[in-house]
C-alpha cells in the first residue's frame, strides 16, 4: 500500500520539522470573532469583579480609573465589530497587536488595583497561551516579552492592593519580584507546553488526512480492478467469438482486402483482450500519458470540456507566466478539475457576458482566476463569505487559487 502521495509527504515533513525550526502551529488560524467573544467575556468578568469588590465587600478601590480600562477595552471591540466582519479570518501582525492591547489593557487594570498583589494577575498568562497555540513564533516571542515587561513594571511600582477602609495590605518588595519571577517562568512553561500541544495537533490533523487519502485511494484502486476483473470476464466470450469468426471469414475469404480486413479484426480482437487481461492483474497500474496534465490543457478542458454554453456568455482563458518559460505539467487530480469547472459553471450563470479564466505561474505557485461580469455579492452576504457554516451562495467575482509542486 503506498502511504501517501508526494505533496502530503512533503506537508507531513514540514510539520514535523516545525518545532525544531521555530514555525510551530500554522498562522492565521484565529478568526476575528474568536478574540472579540473573548475580549467582551474579560470586559464582564473584569466588571463583576469591580462592581462586587467595590460595592459588596466595599474595598476603597479607584472606580473611575478601572472604568476608564474598561471602557477602552469595549470601544475597541465596537470599533472591530463595525468595521471589519465578524468571520474574517486574522494576520498574524493582526491578531497580535489586538492581543498586545489586552495585555496592555489587564496590565493597567492590576496597576491600579495592586499589582502582582492581585490574584487576578495570573490572567496576564492567557494571552501568551492563545498566542503560542495560533500565531508563528516571532509573534509569540514578542507577546510573551510584553507581558514579561508588564509584570516587571508591576513589580517595580503599582498601587496598593484595594483592601477594607482604613487598613493598607502591602506585601514585601522582595515578594512581588519572586511573583513576576513565577509567573514569568509560567509564561515561559505555559507557552512552550500550548505551542508543542498545538504543532502535535496539526501534524496528527496532517496524518489523519494523508491516512483519508490514502484509503479512499485504495478503495478507487479496488473498485477498479473488481470493474476490469468484471469487463476481462464479461467482453471475453463475444471477444472470443469475433476472433473465431474473423479467422474463419480469413481463411474462407481469397487474398485481397477481405482477407486483409479479416485479419485485421482478428488482430484487434486479440488486442483487445490482451488489454483487459493487464487490466484485471493490474487494475492499479496507472496512465502513464494521461497522468500529467499542462496548464493550458486543463483550463482548456475546464473551461469547454464539460460546460452547457450559457446564452450570450463566452468564456476565455489564457495563461501567463515568467518570460522564456513554459507552461509546468501538472499532476492530474481530478478533484481539481472538477472544482475549477464547478467555479466556472458558477460564474456563467452570473455572468452578464463574459467569463474570463486567467492561470499565472512563477517558479513556487500557480494561480488561477476565475471573473465574470455580473453584478457580484450582495451587501448582506459579505459578512458571511468566510463562515464555514454559512450556505455556499457564489455570485459574481469568484477566485481559486491553488499550489501545485511540479518537476
Amino acid at each position: 500500500m503506498t502511504l501517501a502521495s508526494p505533496d502530503i509527504a512533503v506537508r507531513l515533513d514540514r510539520a514535523a520539522t516545525a518545532p525544531r525550526q521555530g514555525a510551530g502551529a500554522p498562522g492565521e488560524r484565529l478568526r476575528l470573532r474568536t478574540l472579540v467573544a473573548l475580549r467582551w467575556a474579560a470586559i464582564g468578568g473584569q466588571m463583576a469583579a469591580l462592581l462586587v469588590t467595590r460595592f459588596l465587600l466595599h474595598f476603597d478601590l479607584p472606580l473611575m480609573g478601572c472604568l476608564s480600562f474598561i471602557v477602552l477595552s469595549a470601544l475597541f471591540n465596537l470599533i472591530l465589530v463595525l468595521a471589519l466582519p465578524p468571520q474574517q479570518v486574522l494576520k498574524q501582525w493582526e491578531a497580535a497587536l489586538q492581543l498586545a492591547f489586552d495585555i496592555v489593557q489587564l496590565g493597567g487594570m492590576l496597576y491600579l488595583t495592586g499589582g502582582l498583589s492581585n490574584p487576578f494577575a495570573v490572567l496576564l498568562l492567557v494571552p501568551t497561551i492563545l498566542a503560542a497555540s495560533s500565531l508563528k513564533g516571532r509573534d509569540t516571542l514578542l507577546l510573551a516579552g510584553l507581558v514579561v515587561l508588564v509584570m516587571l513594571f508591576l513589580a517595580a511600582a503599582s498601587r496598593p492592593l484595594p483592601w477594607t477602609t482604613g487598613l493598607v495590605f502591602a506585601l514585601p518588595r522582595l515578594y512581588r519580584w519572586a511573583a513576576a519571577l513565577a509567573l514569568g517562568t509560567g509564561v515561559v512553561v505555559t507557552a512552550t507546553y500550548a505551542r508543542r500541544a498545538a504543532a502535535e495537533s496539526a501534524r496528527m490533523e496532517l496524518a489523519l488526512h494523508a491516512a483519508e487519502s490514502v484509503l479512499a485511494r485504495e478503495q478507487r484502486m479496488s473498485a477498479l480492478g473488481g470493474l476490469a476483473a468484471a469487463a476481462a470476464h464479461e467482453l471475453g466470450t463475444p471477444l472470443a467469438t469475433i476472433a473465431i469468426v474473423a479467422k474463419e471469414m480469413a481463411r474462407e475469404s481469397p487474398p485481397g482486402p477481405m482477407r486483409e480486413d479479416a485479419e485485421l479484426v482478428s488482430s484487434q480482437a486479440q488486442r483487445c483482450r490482451d488489454i483487459l487481461r493487464r487490466l484485471a492483474e493490474a487494475p492499479d497500474g496507472g496512465d502513464v500519458v494521461h497522468a500529467r496534465v499542462s496548464l493550458p490543457q486543463l483550463l482548456e478542458e475546464a473551461a469547454g470540456g464539460e460546460l452547457e454554453p450559457e446564452d450570450g456568455v463566452r468564456v476565455e482563458w489564457t495563461v501567463v507566466g515568467e518570460p522564456d518559460t513554459d507552461p509546468p505539467e501538472l499532476i492530474r487530480h481530478p478533484e481539481v478539475g472538477h472544482a475549477l469547472t464547478s467555479f466556472i459553471e458558477n460564474a456563467t450563470d452570473f455572468a452578464v457576458s463574459e467569463v474570463r479564466v486567467v492561470g499565472r505561474y512563477d517558479y513556487d505557485s500557480i494561480t488561477i482566476e476565475v471573473r465574470d461580469d455580473g453584478p457580484g455579492f450582495a451587501p448582506e452576504i459579505f459578512a458571511k463569505l468566510a463562515s464555514p457554516m454559512s450556505p455556499a451562495v457564489r455570485r459574481g467575482r469568484t477566485r481559486l487559487q491553488a499550489i501545485w509542486a511540479w518537476d
